[in-house]
Parts: C-alpha cells; structure tokens; sequence
C-alpha cells in the first residue's frame, strides 16, 4: 500500500494546477440553487475530459460520473449550489473571479463547496491513469439543491434513480479531518389565531401576538434544558421569523406566526421535537407543524420532502471510519483528527434517513461556508484528490 499512496500522492501533485483550474472554471459559473445548470454542464464536461466511463445528468440535474463496474458501490458526492454572494461591500475581491493566487483558489463556492468535486475529477482522472481494476463501482456525484434543501438529491438519487450506495463519501469542507456525523435539524412553524377587536377595547378581542409572545418566552426556556451528546453537543432552538397580522394598525391583532430553527442532536427526533412545542402552545389556539419543501429544479422537475432532517453519527469503529484513517495515514503519515460538522449536509439523507455508512473529507475550512472572502487552499485540493483515489482502492479491498 505505501507504493501505491506514494504514486497517488505524485499523481495528485502532478495535476496540482489541472485541479485549480477545473474549480476556478466551476466558481466563474454563478450556481445558486435551482440555477445549475451551466454548473453541471462544465462538471459533465471535466468528467467526460477526466475519460470517466459513464457522465450522466438525472432528472433532478444531478451529475453522475461513473468509474468501475462491481458489486459494491463507492458513492463522492458533492453539491454544486451555493449561497449568494451576501453584501457585497464585505468582500475584497470578486466572488466569482475564480482567482488563483498565492496558494488559494478564490470565490463563492470554493469552500461550500465546489472544491470537492473539482477534487474528485482529478481522483477520477488518477484512477483511469493507474487502471483502476477493482470489484467496485464509484459514483461521482455533483448534486443540486443542497442549500435549499439538504438531502433532497439522495433522496431523488436513491428512490429514483435506483442507486443506493453501500458506502458514502461527503466532501463538504472538513479542514482534512475525516467527519463522522453532525446534528439533525428540522423547520416548524407555530401559528396561532387570534380574534381582532377595536384597539380602542383591546379586551374584547384575543390578540395572537400576545399569545406567541409568550410561546417564544417559554421556547427561550426550552432551548436552555435540551439533550446533551458527548460527540454531538446539544441540542437548540431558536426563533428565526415573527410574523403577526390584524384587520388593520388600529386593530388586535388576529394571526401570528413564528419559524423555528430546531437543531436535534443524538436522541431527539422529530416527534420529540414536535411534543415540547405542542406541550408549550397546548392552551392557545395553536397549530404546530413540520413545514414541507418542493421546488422545480433547474430541470424543470418538481420534488420535495419534508423538512426533518435526521441527526446521524458513524461510529469509530466502523469500517467507513477506521479505512479513512488508514488512508489518510498512509497519505499524509499522521494521524487524523477525526470529528463532526457544524453545520448539516446530505449526509442527513444518506447516513440520517437511508442509513448507508458515511464519512466526510473536505477541503477548505468550513468557517469560511457562507462567508465573504471565501478561499481554499491549491493544497487541500491536492490531498482530497489523493484522499479519494486511495479511498476507492482500500475500501475494494
């Protein structure tokens, strides 16, 4: 194995500049989600260049370039959407100049996080070079919708296209450190109704506002008595929209609406999570409900799920977990830091909902995701595209 970590690792450098210019051509094309298209026509393009066997775009708008043809499937996926660029007064260059400079290919979505997939066309690439022979097929997945809706693309990839993965592979930035989990999230909504009234006699009426005020308060409440992980950390809940509403200025208000933000951590669900909110509305005119996503793809297709996002964690002693340290080892002769996300990925859907053992190795560091100035290191790059080829031989094994 030294040998071949060796050669991959000189392959890997050798395409060192193949590798930024295939992501700073990918940051060039503005990709927000449902607007891939040109995105995924330039990955399809770099893969069909890298000499992949098979380049296809689902009905979804998902990439996917195929290697191998065996019986286990190796599934590197990476989402091709990205935020949009925020206020741009706080960036100090053009966040779509897809600039190489001093070490660091520049833009939004270098980090979060089109370096991944810019990384395995180039694992891609380094596997035909050496012949790669193996009794496995990898999937080298570009997805779409991710910022909209973690998720959804597996969802669509596995119950449509009719491909489910025995192993998965996220290369949303990690800093290369191999991450084996993240909290679950999920989005509800709290409405509550209210009877208007003249606001010259308020109490003749029943005003919402009141009502969700006193919800919120008691969710403030709630945040502080949340589960505890060891791995994962805490649970929370935080109120991210108030919205009220009444016949007029001069009137009680009738209807008010708030948004939750709820992230799970290991033991909470989304039952669970429903409950305590239904416990503190249980005496208002309430309804509580888990809000549900649907979107037309760039494609034109319309598809959603269910905005519950289930918390996942691997364990160290599962294969997934215990190869990549032995390939990160055998790479770079060291050991790894071996850790979770903050934030959530599609992980939620392969690992979360599926349950297909998954890992993430990324580079770039993820407190710049959805930052202004967003930069990754040429050299991240260069040890994905290492981390990935030397994956697929060592899990075949």
């Amino acid at each position: 194995m030294d040998e071949l970590a060796k050669k991959i690792n000189e392959l890997a450098e050798k395409y060192k500049d193949y590798t930024a210019a295939n992501l700073s051509k990918l940051v060039k094309i503005k990709s927000t989600s449902m607007k891939e298209k040109e995105v995924q026509l330039e990955l399809k393009r770099q893969m069909v260049e890298a000499g992949f066997d098979e380049v296809k775009i689902d009905g979804l708008g998902n990439v996917l370039g195929r290697i191998g043809n065996g019986k286990k499937i190796l599934a590197i996926d990476g989402h091709m959407d990205t935020v949009d660029v925020g206020n741009i007064v706080n960036w100090t260059f053009d966040p779509f100049s897809g600039e190489i400079k001093d070490g660091f290919v520049h833009g939004r979505g270098t980090v979060d996080q089109e370096g991944g997939p810019a990384a395995f066309v180039t694992s891609g690439k380094i596997l035909k070079e050496l012949g790669f022979d193996k009794d496995l097929t990898i999937y080298f997945v570009g997805s779409v919708m991710e910022e909209d809706c973690d998720g959804l693309c597996w969802k669509y990839i596995i119950e449509e296209d009719k491909i489910k993965p025995d192993f998965v592979i996220s290369t949303e930035p990690t800093n290369l450190n191999i991450y084996r989990g993240h909290r679950g999230r999920m989005e509800i909504n709290v409405t509550f109704k209210g009877i208007s009234s003249h606001g010259s006699a308020p109490e003749r009426g029943k005003n919402a506002i009141y009502m969700a005020s006193k919800a919120c308060l008691e969710i403030e409440k709630l945040n502080e008595r949340l589960k505890f992980d060891e791995f994962l950390g805490k649970g929370s809940v935080t109120i991210s929209e108030f919205i009220s509403g009444s016949p007029s200025l001069c009137a009680v208000a009738d209807y008010a609406k708030i948004h939750l933000d709820r992230r799970l951590t290991w033991g909470e669900t989304k039952e669970s999570a429903v409950k305590e909110i239904e416990e503190i509305v249980k005496d208002m005119d309430a309804k509580v409900e888990v809000l549900y996503y649907e979107e037309k793809a760039y494609t034109g297709l319309k598809y959603g799920m269910e905005k519950y996002f289930p918390t996942w964690k691997i364990s160290t002693e599962d294969k997934i977990v215990v190869t990549g340290v032995e390939v990160f080892k055998a790479l770079f002769h060291k050991e790894p830091l071996v850790d979770k996300w903050t934030f959530s990925t599609n992980g939620i859907a392969t690992n979360g909902m599926y349950k297909i053992p998954t890992i993430g190795f990324g580079p770039g560091n993820e407190v710049l995701a959805h930052a202004p100035d967003e930069k990754v290191p040429v050299s991240d790059l260069v040890a994905a595209s290492a981390f990935y080829a030397l994956y697929a031989f060592m899990i075949a094994e």
